[in-house]
Formats: structure tokens, sequence, C-alpha cells
């Protein structure tokens, strides 16, 4: 069996630091490459308005001679060499122009410059262009002038072409402006961004500490006024979870000081039978029947003892919340019927009448119940012993079982002809330890409480009322006697998935 790997403890701080910075870091790059993006274009606005303004002068110095006749178009440039020198005087790019006639003849300017693709537009009109001379990046500018209107002619193309140093210092330089601050920024900006998840994580560290300061008993509340809003319905829930710890801790409190209170009885009880058999064969006292006595006496107290350690046992499984939750079909009918078998004994020795009513061996209820065969076991003994403890010689006590032709639930029921309880006690008998006043019956007061917990564990209901009405004949004789009622949910039966038939046979 291989070990089990432990996951590794994740850190929130550097959660929310990795969060905050990788979209940051993320978008940096993204953020150079939109800036080179706009510096070239702002590195271009200007120096192509210069291009434009020098077609526009060539344009005007371009003499168009329209044919006569069977004689061609003439297109001329009335540029002076001192001013095609003043184009080309640039001292960091070279400077390119070209003229092309109606029939795409070349008539002044530079040969290496290429002709544009597309076919010509609206007369006057400036186009650019990213193109190359001579293996040299250059940028373009072009116009058509108006055509003559000749067929076969074309309007005549002025192009005047740059190199594109001085565009790329210049968006070299707006990067620098732009980016080298960035350098600084981001640093900064991360290291902000670091001091304030800090800050803003500090109230959970003080709320580490102060819960680390507590002693282990304090399980006051925790202030939620000095939390964060974010922060608030954790503290909350942690209130919530010491209230529940709090009030557990002191029922387990009064729990273990009323068990050490009633076992101090019956072990006093044996301490005292011993002590006095003790005496009596020190004193040379033989008497046997003093002596059975005092053994009767040690004999009744064991037996309180060990039946007050096992009803702490069963209030102990009643209340393990983790084996409740592990249930499985329960047969309710079989259960009550062993149980009525083992208390026959009993019953038959307290001259009570015991009696069971319900479905017999092999009928089955119209329902399923899920639930923990040995705590409901422990329920119908404890409700069943309870009836016999304070039925009196000559009574009944009745354990029944109903069935629900739907389905929807099952009702057990204990009868006796005892005393009955009071409608003021109905709640209270169900606490631990709680013994109603004037009955002397011998027990642990702690049936009831076992039953109660078990109840609520199977998520059902229990009710207690008079089994006859208190101002009858019958009850004037055996008293009103008590009738608990257990109401639980059945599960609908699943009907069994049919087998297909083999198709192979």
């Amino acid at each position: 069996m291989q070990p089990e790997t432990t996951r590794e403890q994740r850190s929130l701080f550097g959660e929310i630091l990795d969060w905050m910075l990788a979209p940051l870091l993320l978008l940096w790059p993204m953020s150079v490459a939109l800036t080179w993006l706009v510096a070239q274009g702002i590195a271009n606005r200007p120096y192509d308005r210069d291009l434009a303004e020098m077609a526009r002068t060539i344009a005007r110095q371009v003499v168009v001679e329209p044919g006569v006749g069977k004689t061609a178009t003439r297109v001329g440039l009335r540029l002076p060499e001192v001013a095609a020198e003043v184009l080309r005087s640039d001292d960091t790019d070279r400077v390119f122009f070209q003229v092309l006639g109606a029939r795409g003849e070349y008539v002044a300017g530079d040969r290496e410059i290429p002709v544009p693709e597309e076919a010509p537009s609206l007369p006057q009109e400036l186009h650019y262009r990213d193109d190359s001379v001579v293996a040299e990046a250059v940028r373009v500018a072009y116009l058509w002038l108006p055509g003559t209107g000749v067929p076969g002619e074309m309007p005549p193309l002025i192009q005047v072409a740059e190199t594109l140093d001085k565009r790329s210092r210049l968006a070299t330089e707006i990067i620098k402006g732009v980016i080298v601050p960035q350098f600084v920024v981001l640093p900064l900006a991360v290291l902000l961004v670091w001091l304030a998840l800090a800050r803003g994580i500090r109230p959970l560290n003080e709320l580490q500490q102060r819960i680390r300061r507590r002693e282990s008993h304090d399980l006051s509340p925790l202030a939620e006024r000095d939390v964060p809003e974010e922060v608030a319905p954790l503290v909350g829930a942690i209130n919530d979870l010491l209230y529940r710890l709090d009030s557990t801790m002191r029922t387990q409190k009064q729990f273990l000081a009323d068990a050490a209170h009633q076992l101090k009885t019956p072990l006093a009880g044996l301490r005292m039978q011993a002590e006095l058999a003790q005496r009596e064969i020190d004193a040379g006292q033989q008497d046997a029947k003093s002596l059975k006595s005092s053994l009767q006496h040690i004999a009744h107290s064991s037996q309180r003892a060990a039946h007050m350690v096992n009803q702490l046992l069963s209030m102990a499984r009643a209340e393990d919340q983790e084996s409740a939750r592990r249930q499985q079909e329960v047969n309710l009918a079989r259960l009550a019927r062993e149980t009525v078998r083992d208390f026959v004994p009993k019953a038959m020795d307290k001259r009570i009448d015991l009696g069971y009513e319900g479905p017999e061996e092999g009928q089955a209820l119209h329902g399923r119940l899920l639930g923990q065969p040995l705590l409901l076991r422990e329920l119908i003994r404890n409700l069943t012993d309870n009836a016999l403890q304070y039925t009196p010689a000559g009574g009944s006590v009745t354990v029944r079982l109903m069935d629900d032709p739907f389905g929807q639930v099952v009702v057990l029921q204990v009868e006796d002809t005892g005393p009955g309880i009071a409608e003021a006690e109905r709640e209270l008998v169900f606490q631990a330890f709680y013994r109603s006043l004037g009955t002397d019956v011998d027990g642990s007061g702690l049936g009831l409480a076992i039953v109660h917990q078990i109840v609520q564990q199977h998520g059902a209901e229990i009710t207690i009322a008079d089994a006859r009405p208190r101002t009858s004949a019958a009850a004037a004789d055996q008293g009103p006697g008590a009738l608990f009622t257990v109401r639980f949910p059945l599960q609908p039966i699943t009907p069994p998935v049919p087998t297909p038939p083999d198709e192979s046979a």
C-alpha cells in the first residue's frame, strides 16, 4: 500500500500576491509592444507630412502637354537642378523622387522606386506605403495627376521616398521616454502591492495571535467588531463552533458529575456491606442468615453498579455520531420479538403479563427501515425494561408494532398498566438521571435518555400518553399506565432489476 502523499500547504499571502503580480507582469510586455506601435505612428506622422509636401511641390512643377491627333501626351518636369539638390540635402536620410508619364514612361528622378501595384485613384489624393529602394527600407508618398482622357493613357504618377533613419531614431526616443520610467515604476508598484497586501492580511495574523493566546478552557466567543467585514463570517463560524463545543463540554461535565454521584450509592453500599460482614466474622459471629443477607446486599449493589455502567456505555454508543451514519436495513419486528422473549423470565418473576402484537416471523413490512440494529435493540430493551420496572404485580406490558400499508412509517408502542407519567413530567423524563418523585423503583435514570438519543439519531418521533383515561374504573385499580409511541420513517422498497435474457442461449 502506497503511503498517502501529503498535500503541500498553500500560502494565502503568496497566492493573492501571485494573482496580483501575474497580470501586471503579463501586461507589461504587451504594454511595450503597444508602445512601440504607437511610437511608430507618432514618428511617422511629421515626416509623412514633409513627404506629402515634397510630392505636392514636385506635382506643381510637372507640365502636361496633351497630344494632338495621333501625337501622345507629353509630360515634363520644370524642376531646376538646385531644387532637386535641395530635395536630396537631408544629412540623415536619403530622399528619392520619381515622375512617370501618361504611358508609364520614366520622366525624371530615380528609376529605382517601384511602381505601386494598385490602380490610379482620385487625382491629387496622397497615398503612403512602406517599400524598399536598392534593398533599403523607405517610406513612400505618391499621388496621381489629373489624366488627359485619351484612351490607353494613364494619369502621370509622382512618388517621393525617404529612408527610415530619422523615424527609427524618433521612435526609439519615444520608447525610451515611456519604457525607462516603467523600469522604475514597476518594482515600486510590486513593493506597494506587497506592502498593501501585508497590511490587508494583518488582521488575520492578529486574529491568529488572539486565538493562540487563549487558554484551553476559554471558549468565549471572539469579538467580531475588531475584524474586517470579509473575515467576519469566518469569526462567526468559529464562534458557533466554540458555542457548540462549550455546550458539549458542559453537558459532558454534568453527565460525568451525575454519573459519579449515581455510582457512589451502589459502591458505598458494597463497601458498607463488605465491612459489616468482615466485622461480624472478626467478632466470631457465624450467623449464616446475617452473612447471607450481607452477601445479598453486596450482589444487589454490584448488580446496580454493573447496570449503571452498562447504561453509561449504551449512552455513549447512542451519542456516537460516526456510528450513526453507518446504517443498514433493520428487521424491527424480529428485534421486538427477541426482546420480549428475553424479558419473559423477569416478567414471570414479577407476575406481569408480557405480550407482543405485530408481524410474525416471515411477514415483512411495507417499507425498509434503515438504522443501527444494536441501538434499536437497546431502544426496545429500555422501553420494555422501564415498563416492567413501573408495572405492579398482576399488571401487563404489551410491545406493539404497527405497519403502515402505504410504507411511510412503522409505529412501535410499549404500553403498561403502571402509575403512568404526569403530563408536566413527560419532557423531563428524557433527561439523564431524572427520576419521578414519589416512586421507589430502583433504576439508573438513564434508560429513557438513551431512548431519546437513539430516536433522534434515527430521525424518528417519540410521544408519551396515558394508556387509559385517568377517570376510568380500570385506572382506579391499575393506574392510567403509560403508552410510549415511536414513529420511524421508512424508505420505499426498491423493486429488483430484471435480469436480461441470455441471448446466447
